[in-house]
């Protein structure tokens, strides 16, 4: 007989889940849909990067993969009790993040056609893949915003302007893949 894996632990099996300070809530909670997000995010950046060709693209994956440890950082912060994060002493986003976003966002944004009109989500398979990680981002910053409403809890630090980055990071990289494999935009056209 082989050992018991420690993947399960039957803890949850009646429909709670413990936070990082110990408190069990149920699984349906708010914090446990934002964080739950948050991992769906990670994954789709996974998706992302399969979809991405190393010899073209190694220099943005190697950053994706640097974004989705900054995620699991925001994931843990978020599955802690506000009150409880500094005891803990789990990894916070910082200040250099968001000025690291922001540059990608400068450096990618200026290698691509200027905008002229919206355009729909897609062209290559890389691309459609970064467009919804964008759209997830942005469903995660709307989350965040009614949680902190909500439970009148602080987010953590630096977490609303990093989703918010993240998103116009998603779309102009989205822009960058299709300008790099010959692949053109298509633009949004009001059906009349």
């Amino acid at each position: 007989m082989s050992k018991k894996s420690n993947i399960y632990t039957k803890m949850g099996d009646n429909g709670e889940t413990g936070l990082v300070g110990g408190t069990r809530i149920s699984k349906s909670d708010a914090r446990i849909d934002l964080y739950g997000e948050v991992d769906e995010l990670n994954s789709w950046i996974g998706v992302a990067i399969a979809n991405l060709s190393e010899g073209d693209f190694e220099e943005e994956i190697t950053y994706l993969k640097k974004v989705q440890c900054y995620l699991f950082d925001l994931g843990s912060n978020l599955a802690c009790e506000a009150d409880q994060r500094e005891n803990f002493k789990l990894p916070t986003l910082s200040e250099t993040v968001i000025e690291e976003l922001e540059s990608k966002i400068d450096t990618l944004d200026s290698m691509n056609p200027k905008l002229t009109t919206f355009i729909l989500p897609g062209g290559s398979q890389s691309s459609a893949s970064l467009h919804l990680c964008r759209t997830v981002c942005r469903k995660i910053e709307r989350k965040m915003i009614q949680f902190r409403i909500d439970h009148e809890e602080e987010l953590p630090i630096h977490a609303a302007p990093f989703m918010n980055r993240m998103s116009d990071f998603f779309f102009v990289l989205a822009r960058y893949v299709n300008v790099k494999l010959g692949v053109t935009e298509v633009p949004w056209r009001p059906q009349r």
